[in-house]
């Protein structure tokens, strides 16, 4: 697997991509409203920064109410997503979701619990 990106919580993601984009000199890849959601990918070398801004509630609202803005979980590219999720669930991994569903970008997703992953909410991501 290859790191794939990381997921970061903020209440204004216009406003860090537009720092980050200058600060990284790196260039916005992809943008879109997904799930109540408003995302800017940022291409930053061979992975990405996934800028998350709750717009319509929902448990990342609650997250960044509870914890502020900041990292929210890393994510994995994976070739076979349900042979990933298959392998942590053989291994013991609580699955917060036990089968892919999809994700932004039109990508198939599945998120481990980070009680099982030593705190880190971690993604499975399919192209």
């Amino acid at each position: 697997m290859d790191l794939d990106h990381a997921g970061i919580v903020t209440d204004d993601a216009e406003a860090l991509a537009d720092q980050w984009t200058d600060l990284l000199e790196c260039e916005r890849a992809h943008e879109e409203t997904y799930d109540g959601m408003w995302m800017v990918f940022l291409e930053v070398g061979n992975t990405y920064f996934e800028l998350i801004e709750p717009r319509d509630g929902g448990t990342i609202a609650d997250y960044l109410e509870g914890h502020g803005p900041g990292i929210h979980h890393l994510a994995l590219e994976t070739d076979d997503i349900e042979a990933a999720i298959e392998r942590a669930r053989d291994l013991g991994v609580d699955l917060i979701d036990e089968e892919p569903r999809p994700g932004a970008w039109g990508h198939d997703i599945a998120f481990l619990h980070p009680g099982s992953t030593g705190g880190i909410l971690l993604e499975f991501v399919e192209h």
